[in-house]
């Protein structure tokens, strides 16, 4: 048995290990709970199970309450229509994957894996919840749709960004590993380390890392099943990562840092990917549920969360292109208007635009592709980028 692959009852905790193992004096196949692999495996079959069973009920719930989408300011005269469709859907996969790695993760205090990236999931999702309810409550006084306020917002994932980078500076989850460091993809056993005196740079790394992370798979959630589908990728991407990271005979074979218990991240990430694939069930076009902010914030902070755990920051970049795409495109979008309206005025910015809508999505929406064609395409686009990322894998 390889480090890693292993649990150890005397320092961990696991529901279904500490339940079903004991059953292999009498059955042999319990043995199989030692394994990391099979637990995630379960994790993901779990959320998808849960999802199924949890997305009619929430649904309901939320019908009951009239807690419609409200329909951004910008967005094609096409999406009118979704102004009667139910939000607040990322709570069911939300519920579905936390109680899945709740069940089948092993959780230790001095390896907190799971639980970091657990803390951050749920604390970008309350942020998320918060601004929905806002949005829905200032819709029904006819107010500005404009939710929690952005500083607001910001100053909420500012907080943990920086309480993550700090925890991570302060306590390494390698030994091998200072905590103010990351690895850089191509480079065997290449370790880029923040100098003595300079660490709070890697705080200032690892909080930007979180919140652009977080807000541009916000961004992005704009089409049916868009959002979902991408993070359901980048999720199966790390979760390979996670698993091989938290092997030695892996790493070494790979010329790769070894991570220990790091593998318990690949059943945090499958349990998202189940619970993903639960949820597009309802979330496909045309959607009867759209995630909202809560589970939106909730997936950007989990992802970028995961990515800095693995010490893979800058292969994010890759797994997360598409998310940096439509980031960029409305950072441009907005600051070429601004600079075009203040040399030439209003109406060239106007009628001179980089894009004929941001985010990107709305862009090719604006060029005649029907909607169902720029998700299965960005989705093409996203597999092929986790595909790019996994090569680095090899090629260094």
């Amino acid at each position: 048995m390889v480090a890693g692959s292993r649990v150890h009852p005397l320092n961990d905790s696991a529901v279904l290990y500490h339940f079903l193992y004991p059953l292999q004096q009498h059955f042999a196949v319990f043995r199989v709970f030692r394994y990391t692999s099979l637990r995630a495996v379960g994790a993901a079959v779990t959320a998808i199970v849960l999802s199924f069973v949890l997305g009619p009920i929430i649904m309901r719930a939320l019908r009951r309450q009239s807690v419609n989408q409200v329909v951004r300011d910008g967005t094609p005269l096409t999406h009118a229509g979704k102004g009667t469709t139910p939000t607040m859907g990322g709570l069911i996969f939300l519920t579905s994957a936390l109680t899945s790695v709740i069940l089948w993760g092993r959780f230790s205090l001095s390896r907190p894996y799971l639980l970091i990236a657990m803390f951050v999931m749920m604390w970008m999702g309350v942020i998320g919840l918060l601004d929905d309810y806002l949005k829905l409550q200032q819709k029904k006084r006819g107010e500005r749709n404009t939710g929690l306020i952005e500083k607001y917002k910001l100053a909420g994932q500012f907080i943990v960004g920086v309480s993550l980078g700090w925890y991570l500076l302060r306590n390494p989850l390698a030994p091998n590993l200072p905590g103010a460091s990351t690895t850089l993809p191509f480079f065997k056993y290449y370790l880029l380390t923040f100098i003595q005196g300079f660490e709070f740079v890697y705080v200032v790394f690892t909080t930007f890392i979180l919140i652009g992370t977080t807000n541009a798979v916000n961004i992005t959630d704009g089409l049916d099943g868009l959002a979902a589908g991408l993070s359901a990728i980048a999720f199966g991407t790390f979760a390979i990562f996670a698993y091989i990271l938290g092997r030695s005979d892996y790493t070494t074979y790979l010329n790769l840092f070894f991570l220990p218990d790091s593998g318990e991240l690949a059943i945090f990430c499958l349990a998202v990917v189940g619970s993903l694939f639960g949820f597009l069930w309802y979330n496909t076009h045309p959607a009867q549920v759209f995630m909202g902010d809560t589970g939106a914030l909730a997936l950007g902070g989990g992802l970028g969360a995961v990515a800095i755990l693995l010490k893979s920051e800058f292969v994010l970049a890759f797994v997360g292109a598409l998310f940096a795409a439509e980031m960029m495109s409305v950072i441009l979008q907005r600051y070429v208007f601004k600079f075009r309206r203040r040399r030439h005025g209003l109406e060239y910015a106007q009628t001179h635009r980089v894009f004929r809508r941001a985010p990107l999505h709305h862009h090719f929406e604006e060029m005649g592709w029907k909607e169902s064609q720029v998700v299965v395409r960005f989705w093409i686009i996203g597999i092929l980028c986790a595909f790019v990322a996994l090569s680095t894998l090899k090629l260094r």
